[in-house]
């Protein structure tokens, strides 16, 4: 009898030792569970098709959100939590890259990659689309009030009139503020001229007294409530200010702007790789693309999905610019970091210097 128990004692020991290992394996290899971490910016999915992605799958989201590409990376970079999705800008994931901090795709995981526009593929911050899937791209523009403003703001040059004293709203952004001053010049978002950040510090600084504030998502409600006559903004927040307020109205500078790409990717310390594909394929989907272009409002490189939004939303093309737009238009390159570290320098400069 003893024998028997003695028996029984080391077959249930044996199972229970593989089922530990077992077990041990599939957190290690990111196999399937039942949870997927998410970190995107604020407010840039509809809550609904989080809710629907967990009914169809089960797969329970755990949400959480970044103001910066910036903060995402050092978080990211800092370890702490682990994401298993991210959705960095275009020169962010060439950084990314280039510091092994993302996960080369497995292509044969993905589906619906055929539903994406070639234009939106193999561009400089990742030219094979080995680490990253577009997620929604725009550009950066004025948005005015028409019954603010006697004259239309339609060049970075009009930020400077005096007539905008102390009613211009400025999203917080390095790039794009140094980016609105180098344009003013015709220079290139991604110059690396001393001379000419010196140029445009100097101009910038003479820019605050028109400066309300420097703000993040608020821009749009401040907008939309008229604190201001005009923002510096991105095209998706400035389609939602467009919905909230008829006065307001949205330009890009025919001189040249910025075009963003933000895209998904899938961080080198990742847990649950399985469900990051099954996501990304989830998304990928037409009807959950447009879904989610239409709530947001930011352009969809998802050609098969823009079919199916309104045709007052395609056709506008302050939010889907045509091509002769577009090639005015600059992607930001991954500047390196002494170069990066000057910019920011720039901006925080800026920011103190209007205080």
């Amino acid at each position: 009898m003893c024998r028997l128990y003695s028996f029984v004692g080391g077959v249930i020991a044996i199972v229970a030792l593989i089922f530990s290992i077992s077990f041990i394996m599939k957190q290690n290899s990111g196999a399937a569970s039942d949870k997927l971490v998410i970190y995107n910016w604020g407010d840039y999915i509809d809550p609904a098709l989080l809710d629907k992605f967990t009914e169809e799958t089960g797969i329970k989201v755990q949400y959480e959100t970044f103001d910066s590409n910036e903060a995402m990376y050092t978080k990211i970079k800092q370890g702490g939590t682990t994401y298993d999705l991210a959705v960095p800008s275009d020169y962010m994931i060439t950084k990314m890259v280039e510091e092994d901090m993302l996960n080369k795709l497995d292509k044969s995981k993905i589906v619906g990659m055929e539903n994406i526009g070639q234009e939106f593929l193999g561009l400089s911050f990742d030219p094979k689309n080995d680490y990253s899937i577009p997620y929604f791209w725009g550009t950066v523009g004025i948005v005015y009030n028409t019954t603010m403003v006697e004259d239309a703001p339609e060049h970075w040059d009009d930020l400077w009139k005096k007539e905008f004293r102390n009613d211009i709203l400025l999203v917080d952004g390095a790039r794009e503020i140094m980016g609105l001053g180098l344009n003013s010049f015709g220079y290139s978002l991604n110059s690396k001229g001393k001379v000419e950040l010196a140029v445009v510090e100097a101009k910038l600084n003479n820019l605050t007294p028109n400066v309300k504030a420097i703000v993040g998502d608020e821009l749009k409600h401040y907008m939309i409530q008229g604190d201001a006559a005009v923002g510096v903004s991105f095209s998706g927040e400035a389609s939602e200010m467009l919905d909230g307020n008829e006065d307001l109205f949205y330009v890009v500078p025919s001189e040249g702007s910025n075009l963003w790409f933000d895209n998904i990717v899938i961080p080198r310390t990742a847990k649950h790789t399985e469900e990051a594909y099954v996501f990304i394929n989830f998304m990928l989907k037409p009807e959950n693309a447009a879904q989610n272009a239409e709530y947001i409002g930011y352009a969809t490189p998802n050609t098969v999905a823009k079919e199916l939004l309104p045709e007052e939303i395609t056709s506008d093309k302050a939010f889907y610019p045509d091509r002769e737009t577009i090639e005015n238009l600059e992607v930001y390159d991954n500047l390196g970091a002494e170069y990066l570290g000057i910019y920011n320098d720039l901006y925080l400069q800026f920011k103190m210097y209007r205080k």
